[in-house]
């Protein structure tokens, strides 16, 4: 497993290089950093993970209360949709509120610019400042910048007011991404209670694949962050297996304390 690793990350580095000599710099740093694997992981992972634990909560919390596998279903879906599509709506509205965000923030850089030139380049030179730019080359490096008005609010964007502008972020296709990764792993536990396995064993195979999906949603993020599979694995299945015996204790707990008839 190590050597395949290390073989890839050699060919990789070939690939690399081979872009750089050329002089496809842009192609270059993409496969190098991974910036295109790396755009939806996020999505992904958060969908999918809180996916597994939603949907096995209830099929925990279910179990602990002895539900029949019919409510189980009934349950299990109706957390699947609704929480899926809440899930996806609200990566949606947090991505476009982001964005109106910077581009107001833009708006009002850009009149600061306009209005107050001076005291806009008077920022540009403390900036360089503190880049350790030698004075002699201050004030011909604050000329060249607010030349183009355009890569001179980009400049204070991102120093001044520390954002940083994601263009090419897309709200719908972000909340796809998290929507269908809920639903793709949160259909997981239900699978056991879906065919004619038998009642007896239905949640002890929930288990079983839920344990796997955690494991395989956790690994699968070391794909773009290059860390330890094995311990992104177990540290999603950790987190899901003690959010599931909660709900198992509640579903139980509250049958019990309330005395409920099933």
């Amino acid at each position: 497993m190590a050597d395949e690793k290390l073989q890839l990350e050699r060919k990789k580095k070939e690939r690399y290089l081979a872009l750089r000599e050329n002089r496809k710099h842009k192609e270059a740093e993409e496969l190098w950093h991974r910036l295109r694997q790396g755009t939806y992981i996020g999505d992904f992972v958060y969908g999918a993970n809180d996916g597994i634990v939603t949907t096995f909560a209830v099929v925990s919390a279910a179990a602990g209360a002895a539900l029949s596998p019919g409510v189980v279903i009934i349950l299990g879906f109706a957390n699947l949709l609704a929480d899926g599509f809440s899930m996806g709506a609200s990566n949606f509205l947090s991505l476009r509120s982001g964005k109106e965000f910077v581009r107001m923030q833009r708006g009002k850089e850009e009149w600061e610019v306009e209005n107050f030139p001076e005291i806009e380049k008077e920022e540009i030179r403390d900036i360089l400042r503190t880049w350790s730019v030698p004075r002699q080359y201050i004030e011909p490096s604050t000329a060249a910048i607010v030349r183009d008005k355009k890569r001179w609010v980009d400049l204070m964007m991102r120093e001044e007011l520390h954002i940083i502008e994601e263009d090419a972020a897309n709200p719908i296709k972000h909340a796809m991404a998290t929507f269908l990764a809920f639903l793709a792993a949160g259909a997981v536990p239900l699978v056991p209670y879906l065919f004619a396995f038998s009642p007896y064993i239905q949640f002890e195979l929930a288990t079983f694949f839920a344990a796997i999906a955690f494991f395989a949603v956790g690994a699968s993020r070391t794909l773009v962050t290059g860390a330890n599979p094995w311990r992104a694995g177990l540290e999603i299945l950790l987190v899901g297996g003690f959010a599931a015996t909660v709900a198992y204790g509640a579903g139980w707990g509250v049958k019990t304390l309330f005395g409920i008839a099933i």
